[in-house]
């Protein structure tokens, strides 16, 4: 039996039906297609009729909004969802679209009240994004005041006062200001408190849209730290990892060299008397002689030590100790908390000059310059230190190789107030880029240095030594306390006996005593 032709809606005639039929039939489709366990496949075929037959009802009937959109719903629901408990589902995966999409209107709405207006404000009120370039910032400073060069948000640094000085002059931009590693800034040297700087090298990303930029970071800059310029190196520039060495200069007055007045022998009773502090009541002010074992030494004293001069035999064997200290040494007895075996210990030092004397105001100075390549904590303080140690006490300069050895000693560091950075040098670093970025060289700021230097540093350490005494203070503080430093190495056979060797468990000790031994540091 051949089954009737299907009839499409174009060719059929359009029946006239009434309204109320259209939603049984329309519901007849939806049970239908609710109860069926068939696949979807199945489904479509009284899908497509349902939806062509209310298509076609729909444009005839004039049926409301209300009931087109129902109908709509009713289709594409059951093309969607299968299963014995798709209504349940349906329903309440309708619900939470609906839900979610009243929710996310809400907040687009929101965002259109509030949101994006702030977002426009604080849009406009952001700096325009200028362009930073890799640079190397020449610098000089005298440290009198400060806890050291490297930033230390607690107290008051070089950099601390360099970066903020940077902001306030737009080479760093407010975006950057609030942290100081955001623009990559290290610097070649970190001097520690209270020691000054000729010069030193500041890298970092800065903004160098504007010529006279140095000048106006300096006007917003404390007159002891001044900029002297700067110029562009390569991204990867690092102004301490590239710095192949550093010169450091020391001013020292002669009247140091001065002979030791005696002493007491060392012994355990003696040891323990002068181990007792006592604090003296009326200190002079500005004095770290607070010790009444410490003798402080009159004004008319003072005169007469001021009138030293140093003779040719005893400037040739200053030149003698500090020449030894040339070449690749262990230096684990010029510095505190570390050991012989520790490869760090090993420096190099390539250079270590003694000048001729020069006279300043009243008083004979030598200069002291040490090349080398790096520096451990407190080392060139204790090596000169040591050598003023040696002469004053006249202990053949032969004791100074035997401090390269194992055994351990307490040696005391010089006053930090002689100390200054002359210049890092970055030899390396010129010779790879000759030719495509300009050399990092002071050669053209020597002018401005050596004006700087005169006055806020040589001046700044002569003020302070003719004011407290400094360096004789700091004799009279070892000279007090001689025996509790155990300085039994200090002997006419520069041989350094066995009770001069500090033990494992003298270490701690004698590096208190050390640090007492010069309070300015």
């Amino acid at each position: 039996m051949s089954s009737p032709t299907p009839t499409t809606p174009s060719e059929a005639p359009a029946p006239v039906v009434e309204a109320a039929p259209v939603a049984v039939e329309v519901a007849g489709v939806k049970r239908e297609v609710e109860e069926t366990k068939d696949t979807t496949e199945t489904a479509s075929a009284p899908e497509t009729t349902a939806a062509t037959s209310t298509g076609a009802l729909q444009e005839q009937s004039g049926e409301s909004a209300a009931k087109k959109q129902r109908v709509q719903i009713e289709k594409e629901d059951t093309s969607s969802y299968m299963g014995n408990k798709r209504n349940k589902v349906r329903g309440n995966i309708r619900g939470a679209d609906k839900y979610k999409g009243k929710s996310r209107n809400a907040e687009d709405a929101a965002k259109a009240e509030a949101g994006e207006g702030s977002q426009a404000t604080e849009e406009g009120e952001k700096e325009a994004r200028i362009p930073k370039r890799k640079v190397a910032v020449m610098m000089g400073y005298c440290g009198t005041g400060y806890q050291g060069m490297q930033v230390n948000p607690s107290a008051k640094t070089i950099e601390g006062d360099l970066f903020k000085a940077l902001v306030k002059a737009g080479a760093v931009s407010k975006d950057n200001a609030d942290d100081i590693k955001k623009v990559s800034m290290m610097r070649s040297a970190r001097t520690d408190k209270g020691v000054h700087a000729a010069g030193n090298v500041v890298s970092l990303k800065m903004i160098v849209e504007d010529n006279d930029i140095i000048e106006k970071i300096n006007k917003e800059l404390p007159e002891q730290i001044r900029l002297f310029g700067y110029v562009r190196t390569i991204n990867s520039f690092s102004a301490k990892t590239l710095c192949d060495s550093r010169v450091y200069e020391y001013l020292l007055p002669t009247y140091v060299f001065l002979p030791r007045p005696p002493v007491p022998e060392r012994t355990a009773g003696s040891e323990a008397a002068t181990a007792k502090t006592v604090l003296r009541e009326n200190a002079p002010e500005g004095s770290m002689a607070w010790d009444e074992n410490v003798h402080i030494s009159t004004p008319e004293e003072m005169v007469e030590k001021r009138k030293y001069r140093i003779d040719a035999t005893t400037l040739a064997k200053v030149r003698e100790g500090f020449a030894a200290y040339i070449g690749t040494k262990n230096f684990h007895n010029f510095t505190i908390g570390h050991d012989f075996k520790e490869k760090t210990c090993n420096r190099y030092i390539m250079k270590f000059d003694v000048s001729d004397p020069k006279m300043i105001e009243g008083t004979e100075w030598l200069s002291l310059k040490v090349h080398g390549q790096s520096f451990m904590l407190h080392q060139i303080r204790k090596m000169v230190g040591l050598v003023v140690m040696i002469i004053r006490t006249d202990t053949p300069m032969k004791l100074i190789p035997e401090t390269f050895k194992a055994n351990k000693i307490n040696i005391p560091k010089a006053p930090s107030l002689g100390l200054l950075l002359e210049r890092p040098v970055f030899t390396t670093y010129n010779r790879k880029v000759e030719g495509k970025n300009p050399a990092l060289d002071f050669e053209p700021y020597t002018t401005e240095m050596e004006a700087f230097k005169e006055k806020y540093i040589y001046e700044g350490i002569i003020k302070e030594e003719l004011t407290y005494n400094r360096f004789d203070e700091y004799l009279q503080i070892l000279d007090g306390h001689a025996e509790k430093y155990n300085f039994g190495y200090l002997n006419k056979d520069g041989v350094i006996p066995e009770d001069a060797i500090i033990k494992r468990g003298d270490t701690l000790r004698a590096t208190e005593s050390d640090a007492e031994s010069d309070a300015s540091a």
